[in-house]
């Protein structure tokens, strides 16, 4: 069999399956520009979050984005 055959076949099989990564950058940086958002807000005021209610809230919004960036991981791999 001819090589370059084989490797134009591999090729057009990788590409064939190839699913854009485009979700999971995007959901990742809305991530990495919340954590840092949250570092430089609680670097400048320490008592940061003020209540009880607005550190859980914050805690769910960090648990929603890590949960949207799973998925984005598990659509493009998948």
């Amino acid at each position: 069999m001819d090589p370059g055959l084989i490797l134009a076949a591999a090729a057009e099989a990788a590409n064939e399956h190839h699913k854009s990564e485009l979700p999971f950058f995007l959901v990742g940086g809305v991530l990495v520009a919340f954590a840092i958002a949250i570092s430089v807000v609680g670097f400048k005021k320490p008592d940061f979050p003020a209540t009880e209610s607005a550190a859980r809230g914050i805690m769910a919004v960090s648990a929603a984005l890590v949960g949207a960036t799973l998925v984005a991981i598990v659509y493009v791999s998948a």
